[in-house]
Formats: C-alpha cells, structure tokens, sequence
C-alpha cells in the first residue's frame, strides 16, 4: 500500500516498499522513522479515535486526562515494540454500546479489566493457535474487505452532512496521494481548519480560551464495585469479544505480516498486548482499546511504514492529555465530521482493496463475499459462517 496509488497484496511486495522507503536503508527495516511521511501517515487513523473520545467525554462525562494519557502511552509502546504501525483504537462494539446505554463510567473501566484478562488469559494458553487454524484465508481476506467496506460506508455517511467540503478534500487528498512529496494528510488537515474556522466563528474565541493546565492520571480502582465489573462484563466484555477476534486478533495479524513480512506479529501475541493494555489502562481512567486492521490501512495509506507514526501520534495525545485535558473538546472542534469521514472512506478503500489477491477459485472468492457481508453487520457471525461455509466446500459437502 504505497502513497503512490501501489497497493501492496503479497509480501514480496510489501518487502520491496520498506527497502525503498524514502530515509530507511538497507539493514535498517526494523528502525523506527521520524520522518514527514511517518508524521503524516501518523493521523491516518484518527477518523475513528477522535469521534470516540468525544462521545465519551461528552456524553458519559469521562475525564479526557486518563483516557488521552493511555491511548497516548500505549500508542508509544506500540510503536517502539512491533515497529509496524500497529494501532490502538477504542473497542467499538463496547464504546457504541456505552455510549447509547448511558452507562457509568465505573461500569465501563470494569469491562476493560475483564476484557483484558479474558484476552490476556486467551493468549497465555496458547487457545488463539486453535482458533487462528480456522481463519484460512477466504476468512480472514472477508473480515478484511467487509471491515474496509464498512469504513467506506462510515465515512460516506459523515461526508454527506458536508457535501462541498468532503468533495473537496478528498478530491484533494487523491491526487496528492500520488504526491510523496507532499503529505496528503497535512492538506487534508489544513483544509478542514480553515472549513472549521470559517463556518464557526464563534469557535475563534473558544480557541482564546484554551487553558494550558499540568494534571497527572490518578490511580482508580477504588472507584469500581463489583457490581459494576459483573455489569460491564454482561453487557460490554462479551459482545465486543467477535469484534475483536476478527478484526483485532486474525485480521490484524494477517495484514501486518503481508505488508510487513520482516516484523511479523502472531494471533497470540495480539492476544496478550490487548489483555495487557486492558487491564492496567482502567486502573487510569483509560476505556477498553483494541488493535484493528481499519487503524493500520489508515496509518500506512498516509505514509506510515514503521511504528514511529504510533510514537509520534502517542505522543501529542499525552501532551494534550497532561496539559490540555480541560479543553479537548474545543481542540477537536477543527476537525470537522465530513473531513474524518474523508480519512474513514479512504482507509477503509485501502483495507478493502488488499483482498485482491484471492485469486479466482469460485469458491473461495464466494466465501469471502459472505463473510464480508456478514462483517459488515457482526464480525463475529461471519467468522463462524466463513468457517462453516469454507470448510463445507472444501470437503465437497456443498457445491455451488
């Protein structure tokens, strides 16, 4: 998946990409990169982190210092550690549920810890290995193409309530695209300033008032009964674990190891970095985070190659958390809807389009079209359909 318009479907090809990125050397694939590029690519995700983060903090009244500090913290821990740009994003299935329910804060932070021992636990066993067996390939390759076409869909809808502005900075955004030069991201982020500014004046003097203020995270857990962990995990832990299984376990495995074959990652350890992460992040005010192939087609679509877009992007969102925390939703007020709807539409065009490899075997490429519609609308009923259908016409109990 180069900027340049490349799409990268084998791994001989994304090897031929890292070899060639612009600053990185031969024998230096497995560095970080600080460079334009990785600074540009580093907002690629964005599109699904921010419209979160407000809606926690707006809505259910979350305190933005905890949660910015850990999505930032372990974003830089990702970053130094897999050197891919393996992303952090919310769960989506658990901050949508939340949201929509109204539900405590406490309640939330208890599923995060018990959605991190269940994955911690996951991984650790080595239960993921059985699992992981069952994703061949017309599995793993629906729950991809139904994920980015889920995006598409996504970032259509935000789009549409700003016509004229989507049109524009994604016409833009295209042709710079095939530009290195000039990283798409930063005009695409210009362009949806200055929209902000002029449609909302008011939003002029908001900015003035911006208060610069140290906080530091504070320890939670006295916060949490056990009623609201027994609560958070019934209506939180186990309808989010489908979701993750297949777009932060099989699906993020397979798409880092196709684009970056020398840092590969395996299904068990993507287990334990969310078990992890899960578990210490509620005990700072943080939600529960996932990887997610949408989060790296994002990063890599805009330039990022290494895991220095993580630590860069990780690292403003600890400066905004520890200084800026009481005025987060002011900050992200200059991002309007129709722009992150642009970076939602073109990550997910990106996350879709590496399925091309396929193949043309009827078979296989009419399973993934049934897992990617099923994925579309939960991913974890179409990794149990794919498994069923695919097995069923591998050993000829069904013929189409």
């Amino acid at each position: 998946m180069q900027q340049g318009g490349t799409t990268m479907n084998d791994g001989a090809q994304a090897q031929e990409v890292l070899e060639t990125a612009p600053g990185q050397a031969a024998g230096e694939k497995t560095r970080n990169r600080y460079d334009h590029m990785e600074w540009a690519g580093a907002f690629g995700d964005i599109g699904t982190l921010i419209p979160f983060v407000v809606a926690y903090i707006t809505i259910l009244g979350i305190d933005p210092l905890g949660l910015l500090f850990m999505f930032g913290a372990w974003k830089i821990a990702a970053g130094l550690f897999y050197k891919t740009p393996i992303p952090i994003q919310p769960m989506k299935a658990i901050g949508a549920a939340a949201v929509a329910g109204g539900i405590s804060p406490a309640a939330l932070f208890g599923s995060g810890l018990t959605t991190g021992l269940f994955w911690l636990i996951i991984g650790l066993t080595g239960t993921i290995d059985y699992v992981a067996k069952l994703a061949t390939k017309p599995v793993v390759r629906g729950i991809m193409l139904g994920l980015g076409m889920s995006f598409v869909v996504e970032g259509i809808h935000r789009m549409v309530a700003e016509p004229v502005l989507a049109g524009i900075g994604l016409t833009v955004t295209i042709i710079l695209l095939s530009n290195p030069k000039i990283p798409a991201m930063f005009v695409l982020l210009l362009i949806g300033v200055v929209a902000a500014l002029i449609g909302n004046p008011a939003l002029w003097s908001e900015l003035t008032q911006v208060s610069i203020g140290f906080r530091l995270p504070e320890f939670g857990l006295h916060q949490m009964t056990w009623s609201d962990i027994v609560t958070g995990t019934l209506l939180f832990t186990l309808p989010q674990i489908p979701l993750t299984l297949g777009n932060a376990v099989v699906a993020i495995a397979a798409e880092n190891n196709e684009l970056f074959p020398d840092r590969p990652v395996t299904e068990r350890t993507m287990c334990i970095s969310q078990g992890v992460m899960n578990i210490i992040s509620p005990l700072f005010g943080g939600v529960p985070m996932c990887h997610g192939a949408g989060g790296m087609a994002g990063h890599v679509r805009f330039g990022a190659r290494t895991g220095g877009s993580l630590v860069i992007l990780g690292s403003i969102v600890i400066v905004i958390a520890l200084f800026f925390s009481q005025s987060v939703a002011v900050i992200f007020k200059m991002f309007p809807p129709s722009i992150l709807g642009v970076i939602l539409f073109l990550a997910g065009a990106e996350l879709a389009v590496t399925v091309r490899d396929i193949g043309n075997k009827r078979d296989e490429f009419y399973t993934m079209i049934v897992v990617a519609g099923f994925a579309m609308w939960h991913m974890g009923v179409a990794f149990v359909v794919g498994v069923i259908l695919d097995n069923a016409l591998r050993r000829k109990w069904i013929k189409l």
